[in-house]
C-alpha cells in the first residue's frame, strides 16, 4: 500500500491530459481494483480502536472523477449518463451479496463484503467500505468513503454522509453491531462506536452537541477530533430551550440528541436482526 500511496501522491496536481497517460491510467485502475476488493480503505482501525484516515485515498478518488468522460450508460429502457471512469460496480452471484431488485445501485470502488443485504432502493457510493452481515435498508444512502462495520443495520431512509460533497477531512465511521434507526442522518466525519443505537430521526454532524443523561456530560467535537458516540450508547432525538429573551418569549427550542441509556438485554431484544430475512 505504501507503493500505491506514493504513486497517487505523485499524481496530485497533474492536469487531465497528464493523468490520461497510459502509465497513469494503469495506476488509477489498480487503485480502483484495490478499492473494489477491500485491500485499500479510506480509513483503517488498529487493535486499540484508533482510526487512521488516509487522505491520499480521497485524492485518488477525485482523480477518477477528473479523468472521466461522459458516456451513455442507458439500458433496459432507462437513461443514464455518467463518467466512464466510475460506472456501477460489477457484481456476480459468487460475490454472495444480496442485492434485491428494485432500483438500487452500487458504484465501482465501493467494497461490499459477502453477506451484505441491500434492500431497494438504496445507493452506495465510491470509496465506501461495508463489512459482513450489514443490512442497507430501503431509501438509505452510504456516501463516499464511509466506513461501515460488521452486522450494522442502516434502517430505511437513513443517510450516511460522504467526504466529497461537501468536502470533508474524514469519513463517517460506523463500527460493528450498530443500529441506525429510520430517517437518521450521520454526517461530517461523526464516529459511532460499537453496539451503539441511534433512535429514529437522530441527526448528527460535526457541530452537534449530545447530552448524556446517564453520565451527566455533554459530548461534542474536540479540536480536530470528530463527534464520537460511545460504545453501547442509546441515542434519541430531544430538544433544549433557547435561553435568550426572544427564545423565551416565543417558547423556542433546538433539537438535541440525548443519550438516555446504555445498551442492555432489553435493547438487544428490540434491535435483534431477524436471521430468517438473511
Amino acid at each position: 500500500m505504501n507503493t500505491m500511496q506514493s504513486h497517487i501522491e505523485s499524481l496530485i496536481g497533474l492536469n487531465t491530459d497528464e493523468l490520461g497517460s497510459q502509465e497513469n491510467l494503469l495506476i488509477l485502475q489498480q487503485f480502483l481494483d484495490f478499492l473494489n476488493n477491500g485491500t485499500l480503505r479510506a480509513a483503517t482501525c488498529d487493535e486499540t480502536g484508533i482510526w487512521t484516515v488516509h487522505q491520499w485515498v480521497k485524492q485518488g478518488i477525485l482523480m477518477l472523477f477528473k479523468i472521466g468522460k461522459m458516456i451513455d450508460m442507458s439500458g433496459n429502457g432507462f437513461s443514464f449518463f455518467d463518467k466512464h471512469s466510475i460506472p456501477l460496480k460489477n457484481l456476480t452471484l459468487s460475490d454472495n451479496i444480496r442485492l434485491v431488485p428494485g432500483g438500487s445501485a452500487i458504484r465501482t470502488g465501493a467494497y461490499i463484503a459477502p453477506g451484505v443485504i441491500c434492500m431497494p432502493p438504496m445507493y452506495i457510493n465510491i470509496g465506501a467500505y461495508v463489512d459482513e452481515g450489514t443490512m442497507v435498508d430501503s431509501h438509505a444512502l452510504i456516501g463516499t468513503c464511509a466506513q461501515i462495520g460488521k452486522n450494522v443495520h442502516i434502517s430505511a431512509a437513513s443517510q450516511i454522509g460522504g467526504v466529497l460533497e461537501p468536502a470533508g477531512a474524514r469519513p463517517v465511521i460506523i463500527e460493528d453491531n450498530v443500529m441506525i434507526g429510520g430517517n437518521c442522518g450521520v454526517y461530517e466525519g461523526v464516529m459511532i462506536r460499537k453496539r451503539a443505537v441511534l433512535g429514529t430521526g437522530v441527526i448528527l454532524n460535526a457541530s452537534t452537541h449530545v447530552f448524556d443523561l446517564v453520565n451527566q456530560t455533554i459530548l461534542k467535537p474536540n479540536g480536530g477530533d470528530p463527534l464520537e458516540i460511545p460504545e453501547h450508547a442509546v441515542v434519541i432525538p430531544g430538544s433544549r430551550a433557547i435561553q435568550s429573551e426572544f427564545g423565551k418569549q416565543w417558547g423556542l427550542s433546538v433539537s438535541t440528541p440525548l443519550i438516555v441509556k446504555y445498551r442492555d438485554e432489553k435493547t438487544d431484544a428490540k434491535t435483534a436482526l431477524e436471521e430468517a430475512l438473511r
